[in-house]
Order: C-alpha cells, then sequence, then structure tokens
C-alpha cells in the first residue's frame, strides 16, 4: 500500500535565499527618501532653510536623539522596547551636574558607565524574572524620572564647570558639530562590532524567533542584557551631550525625546517585531524628525501639533514595517 505524501503549504515552507525581501529592500532606502523630501520640502518653503547655520543647527539638535535611537534600536532589533531611555537620560543629566564637582573629567566616562549598569540592571530583570521589557522599562521609567526629581529637588542644577563638556561644543572643520560626530562615531563603532563578530547574526536571530534561536545554541539571555546595557550607555551619553548644550541637569530634560526616538527607530525602518532593521537607518530616522521639529514652525505649523504628527509617524511606519507572519493574533 503507498504511503500518501502530504503536501506542505508553501507558506511554511523556509526560503530558499536567506536574503532580505523586495519589501525590505524598499524599506531600507525609504529613511534617505524621507530625508532628502523633507530637506527638499522645507528649502521650498523657506529658501533660507538650505544655509549651513541652519543644518549645523539641525545635526546639532539631532546628535542626542541619534544616540538614544541608536541603543533603543539594539533592544527592538532584539524583539523588546526600551520606554526607559528618556527617563535615564534625564537622570544621567541630574547625576553628572551633581558629581561633576568632585570628579571633573572623569564625570562623563562616569555617567555613562553608571546608565549602562542600570540598563543591565533592567535587562537582568526581564530575562531572569520574564517580565515582558516593555511592563520593565514602563517600571523602570517610573522609577527613574521619581529617582530624578527626588534628588534634584524637582529643579535644575546648574553647571558651573563647563570644561568637562566643551569639546562636544566644538565644530569640526568649523562645519559640523562634535555632538554629532560622536553620534555617527557610535553607531559606526556598534554597527561594526557587530559586523565583525557573531552578535549581528544573535542579534537578528533573537529578534526574528526567540525560541527557534534559542534551540540554534543563541546565548539569547546573554544577547538580551548586552543589548539593554548598550542602551543604558547611549542614554547616558545623550544626556552629557544635553547637558553640554543647556549647561545644566534638569529631571525633566530628556522627557519630550521618548516619542522621537521610538519615532526615529521606525522610521528608519527598524521592525518593531524585531530581527529586522539598522543603527544606521535609526540615524537617518533621527534626522527625519528632527527636521520636522524644525520645519514646522517654517511651515507655519504650531508646535501643538507635534505630538499628533510623531503618532501618526509611529502608527503609520509601524504599519509598513510589521512582520505580519510572526504576529498572527492581533490582540
Amino acid at each position: 500500500m503507498t504511503t500518501p505524501v502530504l503536501a506542505t503549504p508553501a507558506a511554511d515552507q523556509a526560503p530558499v535565499s536567506g536574503g532580505p525581501t523586495v519589501g525590505q529592500r524598499l524599506t531600507s532606502f525609504m529613511p534617505v527618501i524621507a530625508l532628502v523630501a523633507l530637506l527638499a520640502a522645507l528649502t521650498f518653503a523657506d529658501p533660507d532653510f538650505l544655509t549651513q547655520r541652519s543644518l549645523t543647527a539641525a545635526v546639532r539638535t539631532s546628535a542626542p536623539l541619534a544616540v538614544l535611537a541608536a541603543g533603543a534600536t539594539l533592544v527592538v532589533l532584539c524583539g523588546g522596547i526600551d520606554l526607559s531611555i528618556a527617563a535615564l537620560c534625564s537622570l544621567s543629566t541630574v547625576l553628572f551636574a551633581m558629581w561633576l564637582p568632585d570628579l571633573g573629567g572623569l564625570t562623563t566616562l562616569v555617567v555613562i558607565g553608571a546608565a549602562g549598569l542600570i540598563g543591565m540592571v533592567q535587562g537582568i530583570g526581564h530575562v531572569v524574572l520574564r517580565i515582558p521589557s516593555f511592563i520593565m522599562t514602563l517600571g523602570g521609567m517610573s522609577i527613574f524620572a521619581a529617582v530624578a526629581l527626588v534628588i534634584s529637588d524637582a529643579g535644575p542644577i546648574r553647571i558651573v564647570d563647563r570644561d568637562a563638556t566643551k569639546w562636544l561644543t566644538l565644530y569640526v572643520g568649523g562645519i559640523v558639530p562634535m555632538s554629532f560626530v560622536v553620534a555617527v562615531i557610535v553607531v559606526a563603532a556598534i554597527s561594526l562590532v557587530l559586523k565583525l563578530t557573531p552578535l549581528e547574526s544573535f542579534v537578528r536571530a533573537t529578534g526574528y524567533s526567540e525560541s527557534a534561536a534559542r534551540l540554534a545554541g543563541t546565548p539569547v539571555d546573554l544577547v538580551k542584557v548586552a543589548a539593554f546595557t548598550i542602551s543604558g550607555a547611549c542614554a547616558g551619553l545623550a544626556a552629557v551631550m544635553l547637558v553640554s548644550r543647556n549647561f545644566s541637569g534638569s529631571p525633566t530634560m530628556a522627557d519630550n525625546l521618548l516619542l522621537p526616538a521610538v519615532a526615529a527607530i521606525v522610521v528608519g525602518g527598524t521592525a518593531i517585531t524585531g530581527g529586522h532593521g539598522s543603527l544606521w537607518r535609526s540615524l537617518a530616522g533621527a534626522l527625519v524628525v528632527t527636521l520636522l521639529r524644525v520645519g514646522l514652525p517654517i511651515v507655519g505649523v504650531s508646535s501643538a501639533w507635534e505630538q499628533i504628527l510623531y503618532g501618526a509617524i509611529i502608527v503609520a511606519a509601524v504599519a509598513l514595517t510589521l512582520d505580519r507572519s510572526k504576529v498572527l493574533i492581533i490582540k
């Protein structure tokens, strides 16, 4: 008797090639296309916008946002989310202002290290206690914001010694802000480490299918903790950039950067479900979001519409990049 052969649905078959799909290829160019289109629109609305002074101010403004988005992109690539980056950044500005008189030039490294340690604690709590990253970092956001308010007496702390952050206010070639150069170096360094080590495949495997990654021997828990650690360290570096620009630490200084950071990540084409994305495209997304913030007043749109715009951008970008094969049930 002949044994019947069951046909396997095409949807369940693994792709012959592991290369990116057409949709993924198109998504990879969208941040650059959006950036060029936005520049053209703003220049059309105000011909004086496309000047060295305006562009320099825009990229300088984008630097802290780009660093925040770069760190959080790693967490998203792993299939998680870090909602605490803005609150941790605000707390780090307060810590910087408080520690600067005693630590001097070492304050920058200490603050970045402390923020990275806090991020690592969140990552450990996420993987050990099996708490969803959304809940873990939502709780962290509340805790960090409260701690910043308590230790600062709910007010800004002025920076008297500005030499510790003076290097971030310099310009390379008299044109490019040092803070933006640092942001590019951070993105390049993290991307290079991912490329030259197995970390990139570990991160993408974890984000695409955590259960399959575990079966394949991927150290999923270590990868997630490392992603949260880097995200925290980036929040600390972004705090130093903000302090160098505002000459103070404040418990609410970076609170308005959470939605822009998330918008930068999804505008950059990183799938919110994980596994697909790029730090370089998040950098482009940060530039797009910054140009939107700068450009709204130019075209006569009230800043009150800013949050509405971010919400619409996030929903639209997620709708375009969502891998629906991984989300079979929408709750």
